[in-house]
C-alpha cells in the first residue's frame, strides 16, 4: 500500500507541475510575456526526495530550499540525479550568517541576501572555496514585520555594497508576497521590486526578478518575474 501511495504522489507532481506550466503560458500570454523568460523554481521544503525526483523527471531545472541543514540531508540522495539534469540548487529561505559556507558549498544562486554582513559572510567563503557566488538581493517590497529583507529605501545601498565584492555576481532581486490583502496587495508589491529595479541599473544591470509562489505567481509574471517559487501547487500541502 505505501509503494502504491508513492507512486499516486508521483504521478500527481506530474499532473500538477502540467498545470503550473500552463498556467505560466497563460500568464505570460496576458502580459505580452514569451513563455520561456520565467523559470519555474520548485520549492521543495518539507518535501521527500521521491517527490524531489519526480519533480525532476517531469521537467524542474531549478529546486529551492529554505533551509540549509534540511538541504544538506537531502543532497546525497538527490545529488547524482541533479547532476545529470543540470539542475540547480537554490536557497530561496532566510539564510543566517553562521550558516553561510555550508551554504555556499550547496546552492548555485542564493536568492535571500539582506544585509551587508552577510554578504560580506559569503563572500569570504566563496573566496575560500574559489566560488564565485550568484546572489539575489531579498527585498521587503510589502513592509511586513514578519518578512525579512531590506527595506526598499535601503535597497540601493545594499546592491552597490554586495556589486563591489569579487567574489558575488548580484543577478537580481527577490521578494515574497504580502500574506494579507489579496490580488491587488500582492499585484502593488512585485510591482514595487519591478520599479525598484528600473532605479537600480534596469534590466541590464538586475536581470533577474523572483516573485510570486503557489497562491500569486500569475500575478508575479503579469508584473514582470523571470523567477516563480512554486511549491504546494506542485507538491501538494506540506506536512
Amino acid at each position: 500500500m505505501l509503494e502504491l501511495a508513492v507512486i499516486d504522489s508521483q504521478t500527481e507532481v506530474t499532473l500538477r507541475l502540467k498545470q503550473v506550466w500552463e498556467n505560466i503560458g497563460k500568464a505570460a500570454e496576458r502580459s505580452g510575456r514569451n513563455p520561456s523568460a520565467v523559470r519555474l523554481v520548485a520549492a521543495s521544503k518539507t518535501i521527500e526526495p521521491a517527490l524531489i525526483l519526480q519533480a525532476i523527471a517531469s521537467g524542474v531545472t531549478i529546486l529551492g530550499e529554505n533551509r540549509v541543514q534540511e538541504a544538506k540531508e537531502k543532497w546525497p540522495q538527490i545529488e547524482n540525479r541533479m547532476r545529470a539534469c543540470k539542475c540547480e540548487f537554490h536557497m530561496v529561505g532566510h539564510l543566517q550568517t553562521n550558516k553561510s559556507r555550508d551554504a555556499v558549498h550547496l546552492f548555485e544562486v542564493i536568492q535571500s541576501l539582506d544585509s551587508e554582513r552577510l554578504a560580506r559572510s559569503l563572500d569570504q567563503h566563496a573566496q575560500e572555496l574559489g566560488k564565485v557566488q550568484r546572489v539575489l538581493v531579498e527585498v521587503n517590497t510589502s513592509f511586513e514585520l514578519t518578512k525579512f529583507g531590506v527595506e526598499p529605501e535601503e535597497a540601493h545601498n545594499l546592491i552597490k555594497i554586495v556589486q563591489t565584492f569579487k567574489n558575488l555576481k548580484l543577478e537580481g532581486l527577490m521578494t515574497i508576497g504580502p500574506l494579507t490583502g489579496g490580488a491587488m496587495a500582492a499585484r502593488q508589491a512585485f510591482r514595487r521590486l519591478s520599479e525598484l529595479r528600473d532605479q537600480c541599473g534596469g534590466l541590464q544591470s538586475l536581470p533577474e526578478l523572483s516573485m510570486g509562489m503557489s497562491q500569486d505567481y500569475e500575478i508575479a509574471i503579469e508584473e514582470g518575474a523571470t523567477m516563480i517559487r512554486v511549491g504546494s501547487a506542485i507538491f501538494g500541502d506540506r506536512i
